[in-house]
């Protein structure tokens, strides 16, 4: 895959966090007129056309091997098929804050999981740092809501929890064994293959043509989340793990939070409290911390050399 420029990885992550973290915010739109399967078909039907394009104005030439074309069939079940199905369904209990902040912990199950299969990202004490540090921003974002969690709804957190699970298994699965392609070519095949699998089930189970009427911020909603939420932000995904790895990846997810909160307080007039003013800051914190084994290994390593340089004279 081509490398990109840290500048430009960086301009992709941000837009990236933004652009997953506002999904949870037009999935309830979209929710209040329109039934899970069919929000999520016209979603991938939208993000298939707008990559068909791309691709084919940009000539990137097609995966040759069947063996790819299974991967990327995993892919679309792991990283769109599953995961949007539980969000779908999670987010008719629970609010769309709370399902990006329970999406958040995608980076814990990542961390985990990258070591068994990823050689190159073992746990590093930078990494472990951040990640904690991340987390206990998100935990200070929603701890008014964890007074009266006994309140909320345990099967839509479950299945929130379940979808982060999916994710943290995708950014590893993608990093081990989608290799060699331009970023636009799995985030074509994930999404159009995952339409080709939930196009059918919205079709018997929500008779989308006779039984469903969306209002119109509802279709405004699937038409975001089709070309931007998934169309545009698999291109930046799949860019960024190109030439980040599964790990750094997966701290999108710390983001995802602080725009869910950033839009109720705009959106929905929602109080700017202490609590979430420190929370963003541990979450950009978090990001940063995990970001810095690069810059620690060289400042341990000039440090060494200096050292070295003074006990020889």
């Amino acid at each position: 895959m081509q490398r990109n420029s840290n500048t430009v990885v960086w301009a992709l992550f941000l837009g990236l966090g933004f652009l997953w973290g506002s999904s949870y915010f037009w999935i309830k739109v979209a929710l209040d007129s329109v039934p899970p399967f069919t929000l999520i078909a016209g979603r991938l039907v939208l993000a298939s056309i707008f990559l068909w394009s791309v691709v084919l104005l940009t000539r990137e030439p097609l995966p040759r091997s069947r063996r790819q074309y299974g991967h990327l069939f995993v892919m679309a079940l792991v990283n769109i098929v599953v995961p949007f199905v539980l969000i779908g369904y999670g987010e008719q209990s629970i609010d769309s804050a709370l399902a990006s902040i329970l999406n958040a912990t995608v980076p814990l199950f990542v961390i985990i999981l990258a070591p068994m299969f990823l050689p190159d990202e073992g746990i590093t004490w930078p990494r472990v740092a951040g990640l904690a540090v991340g987390f206990a921003g998100v935990i200070l974002l929603v701890a008014p809501d964890l007074v009266n969690l006994s309140d909320a709804d345990m099967t839509g957190e479950l299945m929130l929890l379940g979808s982060s699970l999916s994710y943290g298994i995708g950014n590893v699965y993608a990093k081990r064994n989608v290799k060699g392609l331009a970023p636009r070519i799995p985030a074509l095949f994930q999404v159009f293959l995952a339409a080709c699998v939930i196009v059918p089930i919205a079709l018997v189970v929500d008779r989308p043509f006779q039984a469903v009427h969306p209002a119109p911020e509802a279709i405004l909603a699937i038409a975001w989340l089709g070309i931007l939420g998934s169309g545009f932000a698999y291109i930046c995904y799949f860019t960024i793990l190109a030439n980040w790895g599964a790990t750094r990846t997966s701290m999108v997810a710390y983001l995802l939070p602080v725009v869910g909160i950033a839009l109720g307080s705009i959106v929905l007039d929602d109080p700017l409290t202490i609590n979430r003013i420190l929370g963003t800051l541990l979450v950009i914190a978090g990001i940063a911390l995990v970001n810095s084994g690069p810059t620690l290994r060289r400042l341990v390593d000039r440090r060494a050399d200096v050292a070295q340089a003074e006990g020889r004279g």
